[in-house]
């Protein structure tokens, strides 16, 4: 199976990161709406407290890994976390729905690429090819179960049928992984919900917790 993959390194821009992303995504609205105007974020860089995350994105998709569909639901992750979390994208792959493929890639990851936080999209349906959640789970020590009931259950106050997702969230060494839907819409109502918390969650998992988190 061919991977599709392309890598960001220092000094690259990140519009470079797939030939084809000059998709613009109308999400200014959606942010307003959805609270991620005015967050704590706005507040922490005013205080110079913003730490620049590092960020990867694995697209799981047989289409997508083959070039037959453009990965939208990446280009909005990708949009979200520039502007949202200062986050800096240092890998992007697109590989096909298979478990294997999928593991190596969130270990690379992890243990390579040293991302803070890892994004999948898509493969977390009822299909027989959406093993996304499955490989996620082999390959963390820990999970994070708040993040995704917050997800569901907010995406479900808009779609009952959110509720037949499978996705996980967990903890791999020092890097936090996030399983979101495939489809842009769910992408954007899955991060509205547990966006203005990931900084925390990343604070933590580096020894750093921010004022007011849970222990």
């Amino acid at each position: 199976m061919k991977i599709r993959h392309w890598r960001l390194h220092a000094g690259v821009a990140a519009a470079s990161l797939h030939p084809r992303w000059n998709y613009v995504v109308q999400h200014a609205s959606f942010k307003a709406a959805n609270g991620f105007a005015g967050s704590r974020l706005d507040d922490i860089a005013r205080e110079g407290k913003i730490v620049r995350w590092k960020v990867a994105i694995l697209t799981a998709s047989d289409q997508g890994s083959r070039g037959e569909r453009e990965d939208t639901s990446a280009q909005v992750i990708r949009e979200l976390v520039e502007e949202e979390i200062e986050g800096e994208i240092v890998d992007y792959r697109s590989v096909p729905d298979e478990m294997d493929e999928i593991m190596a890639s969130l270990i690379e990851m992890c243990d390579y690429y040293r991302a803070d936080l890892v994004f999948t999209t898509g493969g977390i349906g009822l299909g027989p090819r959406d093993v996304t959640p499955e490989a996620t789970l082999k390959v963390i020590d820990r999970e994070a179960p708040g993040i995704a009931e917050a997800m569901r259950i907010t995406a479900m106050m808009k779609n009952r049928r959110a509720m037949l997702t499978r996705g996980v969230c967990g903890i791999r060494g020092k890097t936090l992984i996030v399983n979101l839907p495939g489809s842009p819409k769910g992408v954007h109502e899955n991060l509205a919900a547990v966006m203005d918390q990931l900084p925390h969650a990343l604070a933590a998992l580096k020894g750093r917790a921010a004022d007011g988190f849970i222990e």
